[in-house]
């Protein structure tokens, strides 16, 4: 399908708006994940660059994903920008295996060599620290360690992956070229921070751009549906239009987002948020007055 582009900040590359997350493909030792089969891994990761998909997040600790897709899209590696994130360590447990940061030079340099190998390439279109404090950055020279990562060839752009309360810090010090961060309706606190990040010429990444999943779907939080039925947000839906597919589009209009990072590992899924991004975002008025109503409702969105 032939999705829009959207210009990745100051990266100048042309992402679509939507991308796929591959925390997914997992496996099932890591966060309580569900077992993934190799030949299902192999479909819905060719269908991602099928559907014209061309920007795919992925992370050292995400289990078996960077094996995964260095098995299945290696040989199309031309046809996509591939971001990984460092910074957490996997130890085996027996039954799980834990996730814990580390910011240690060596640990980095390591585990990093280890990711490009899993992925079979010799560079990542972005790397990302994975959630780091300040005063990690501050100590480890984090930044520092990227940018000798950019002067061997082996990165292009450098981000990070965050949210509140130490975001703030990390989009004012101007040092990275994207930022991740939460947001959808249902999570709005990061709405005027997407803008700040933007507006200092950082592409901005967004996860969970369609909440946890609709009640029923085994990711669903009974919560935040409770909100969204305050705020009578079914009354704004289309005819036929479900409430996954409305919250993508209202993810996509926010004027600032670069990007939407979207995990399935059904493929029939991944045809259906391509076919949502491609309506495009949400007519004007549509989208003004969701915001009011999720405002009214309790809605809260940190000051930048």
């Amino acid at each position: 399908m032939n999705l829009e582009k959207r210009t990745l900040g100051r990266t100048g590359l042309k992402v679509t708006p939507i991308g796929y997350g591959s925390m997914e493909l997992r496996g099932d030792r890591v966060w309580s994940g569900r077992p993934v089969d190799d030949a299902e891994a192999g479909r819905v990761l060719n269908e991602v660059l099928d559907q014209g998909i061309n920007f795919i997040d992925t992370a050292y600790s995400y289990g078996i994903a960077e094996e995964l897709i260095g098995k299945h899209l290696a040989r199309r590696r031309d046809e996509f920008f591939l971001a990984t994130k460092c910074g957490r360590e996997v130890i085996d447990r027996g039954d799980h295996a834990d996730t814990p940061h580390c910011w240690e030079r060596r640990f980095l340099a390591e585990s990093f060599d280890e990711s490009l190998r899993r992925m079979k390439t010799d560079y990542v279109d972005l790397l990302q620290l994975h959630g780091p404090m300040p005063e990690d950055a501050e100590r480890e020279s984090l930044v520092a360690f990227l940018r000798r990562l950019q002067q061997a060839g082996k990165v292009r752009w450098i981000g990070i992956s965050s949210f509140l309360p130490v975001v703030p810090h990390f989009i004012r010090a101007g040092e990275f070229d994207t930022i991740q961060m939460p947001y959808s309706a249902l999570e709005r606190a990061h709405e005027s921070l997407i803008s700040e990040a933007a507006a200092q010429g950082a592409g901005v990444i967004v996860r969970g751009g369609v909440g946890r999943g609709e009640p029923g779907a085994g990711l669903g939080q009974q919560d935040q549906w409770a909100f969204w039925n305050r705020a009578r947000m079914d009354e704004l839906l289309e005819e036929g239009e479900s409430r996954t597919g409305f919250m993508l589009r209202f993810t996509l209009s926010h004027p600032d987002i670069s990007t939407i990072i979207i995990g399935t590992k059904n493929p029939g899924h991944l045809r259906e948020n391509v076919a949502q991004a491609a309506r495009g975002t949400l007519p004007e008025h549509v989208y003004e007055e969701a915001k009011r109503r999720l405002s009214a409702a309790g809605s809260v969105v940190a000051e930048a």
